[in-house]
């Protein structure tokens, strides 16, 4: 079909349009995509085989969903991928405020056009990016907010009555008629107003005000909630939840592997970061198992769950501390190192619900703590476990270093040198040299000083080493090395 040579209602009958509802629209161009092996939700991870699934079962049933999950799980951006579903252009009479459909119009304004015109009736194409609308649900939204109410100017300037409808200031969901209308964080719509959308959900018409005015919306719903929602700030009417044909439950990603493409398709990193700072692959594994550490953890609030914006938020402040030092040394590349995390501590803080024991403990304390369980939790799969009992016969992998640590006074790393000093300095542990070589002698040559640090900091956490942070870099040491020392 040419859409640009179609400008009226006689051009679009010849051209032999079919009407359809927008449920359909979504549920035929879902099927073709299916049969296709069309990836609709691209950018999507770790939902192929749970969210999805339903996700479509439900677009195939033409029902109006509500997607319900903790913060940072990407229920909004699904909701914006479904207008990939639709159409590229539909017609609707010119000028419509509600996009009435030219064969089936509406409002009085095109049901007035199309008799007065017939054919010679002006018609518009209206593209799916166009056919979106959102809002967000907040305490103080109003009935003539989503759906009218009767504007005094408009019928002071027309000089009408206000009993005609010609004076009706359509809200949001009239205008939203023939698109995807998606409101998020439904529990804190007030209940009187969640009321309003009863007879929309069901019989698909609204009421404005005191007027007999029925207006068979086209309107394919989405809604997202938060569990939390429902006994923290509000709840959904059950007379609402029973109008929604599903309700879909999302979920945090279940591996490592799925959070990092997560993580690493939504930085918003600058194109000299991406170019001039090497990230270590363990880098990125240790990065995303804070973000696990902290869904377990028994400091953060487990039913306010842990954003994926924790990983992204906190990989974006890895890759600055990296630049400024980078910027300040006058390098031209530089490698992540693990002394760098200090700096994704503002990252966790203002991104977990801490529950009292968290409280007590504060802030910094628990996104150390998370830092130190990560470093904990990925030590053994890179290096053999530490025995806190040793069995006699049994070598020690770990020995030699620590008796090179009992041999010298400590061993510091400062956050600000540059990248040949740090690598020299890690040098000098000779024994972390040859347990890299043995357990991973295949390693990538510039991921080799971050994996003496993490062997340092692992040691530390199963404590065989004590470490003491400055605000310009890190100290680690033998615990009883310098006590004995002394005596």
């Amino acid at each position: 079909m040419n859409y640009k040579k179609i400008k009226n209602l006689g051009e679009l009958k010849k051209s032999n349009y079919q009407q359809k509802g927008i449920k359909d629209e979504l549920r035929e161009n879902l099927i073709h995509n299916i049969q296709n092996n069309i990836n609709v939700f691209e950018g999507i991870h770790g939902y192929e085989e749970t969210v999805i699934p339903e996700l479509e079962r439900a677009i195939l049933s033409r029902h109006n969903i509500n997607l319900l999950g903790l913060r940072g799980q990407a229920k909004t951006k699904i909701a914006r991928l479904l207008i990939n579903l639709l159409d590229e252009f539909i017609p609707y009479v010119e000028d419509s405020e509600i996009y009435d459909d030219p064969l089936a119009p509406l409002s009085r304004f095109a049901i007035d056009k199309v008799q007065k015109l017939g054919n010679k009736t002006p018609i518009a194409w209206l593209h799916r990016s166009d056919r979106f609308a959102e809002k967000l649900a907040t305490p103080d939204v109003t009935v003539a907010d989503l759906i009218g109410d009767i504007d005094p100017i408009k019928a002071a300037n027309l000089k009408l009555s206000y009993a005609d409808d010609r004076v009706i200031h359509y809200g949001m969901i009239p205008r939203a008629n023939r698109c995807i209308f998606v409101i998020n964080e439904l529990p804190d719509l007030q209940a009187r107003i969640q009321v309003s959308l009863f007879n929309i959900l069901q019989e698909g018409d609204i009421q404005i005000r005191g007027f007999k005015l029925r207006l068979n919306l086209d309107i394919q719903f989405i809604f997202t909630a938060n569990p939390e929602d429902y006994t923290n700030r509000g709840s959904i009417v059950t007379p609402l939840k029973d109008r929604i044909g599903s309700q879909i439950l999302t979920h945090y990603p279940k591996d490592l592997e799925t959070a990092k493409k997560i993580t690493f398709q939504e930085i918003a990193s600058a194109s000299t970061q991406k170019n001039n700072i090497h990230i270590p692959e363990l880098a990125k594994e240790l990065l995303e198992q804070i973000s696990f550490e902290a869904r377990n953890s028994e400091y953060v609030d487990e039913k306010s769950g842990v954003s994926a914006r924790l990983s992204i938020s906190a990989l974006e402040n890895l890759l600055s501390s990296a630049e400024q030092r980078l910027l300040k040394n006058n390098e031209q590349k530089t490698t992540l190192r693990l002394s760098d995390f200090s700096s994704i501590i503002p990252a966790i803080t203002g991104k977990v619900e801490l529950v009292y024991e968290g409280e007590q403990e504060g802030a910094a304390f628990v996104a150390n703590h998370l830092i130190d369980n990560a470093i904990k939790t990925l030590f053994v799969k890179y290096f053999p476990k530490i025995e806190k009992l040793e069995k006699q016969g049994v070598t020690n992998p770990y020995e030699e270093i620590l008796s090179w640590f009992f041999n010298e006074s400590g061993f510091e790393i400062l956050n600000g040198i540059l990248d040949k000093e740090y690598q020299k300095r890690l040098m000098l542990i000779s024994p972390l040299n040859d347990l890299i070589i043995k357990y991973h002698p295949n390693i990538d040559k510039e991921d080799i000083a971050f994996l003496k640090e993490f062997v340092l900091w692992g040691l530390v956490q199963f404590k065989k080493l004590s470490k003491v942070q400055h605000n310009d870099g890190v100290q680690i040491q033998d615990p009883y090395g310098n006590y004995i020392r002394n005596i």
